[in-house]
């Protein structure tokens, strides 16, 4: 497990690769999950991220939250530095490339078929204040 994670994260990683991929307990359970591993911006060391994701052809698409937050998550900041990442997807770890998407119709249809595969996410630019980057993650042919 990756040294970064916090309890939670771990014990929903652990669940998701004890069940071929799937969280089956707790408040994430049936939520597509995947584990996106960034470059840290600052310490060059993998940084290990849980994220809920939907599907935009054959790219996983994740929304910048951060759980709600008012500030970006730092992951985002790694991946600013460095877009290459793992992605650990239905117990299967590909290298991808993560492309960042802050502004524009493609942004904004990104969000849109977001809240849509996943309607709990609608609430978060009221609460965090700001508007949501999104992320698209293209992984590289087996």
């Amino acid at each position: 497990m990756p040294n970064d994670m916090d309890e939670f994260s771990a014990g929903v990683l652990a669940d998701m690769r004890a069940h071929d991929g799937t969280v089956t307990t707790g408040p994430l359970a049936g939520h597509p999950i995947l584990v996106m591993t960034s470059t840290g911006a600052k310490s060059g060391q993998p940084r290990a991220s849980l994220l809920t994701y939907h599907r935009d052809g054959e790219d996983y698409i994740v929304a910048g939250t951060a759980g709600g937050s008012t500030k970006d998550p730092a992951w985002l900041h790694n991946l600013d530095a460095d877009p290459s990442v793992q992605v650990e997807v239905d117990n299967e770890t590909v290298p991808g490339t993560a492309t960042v998407v802050r502004d524009g119709a493609e942004r904004d249809r990104l969000w849109t078929d977001h809240v849509a595969a996943l309607p709990w996410f609608a609430d978060y630019p009221r609460q965090t204040g700001r508007r949501i980057p999104m992320v698209r993650l293209t992984l590289q042919p087996a």
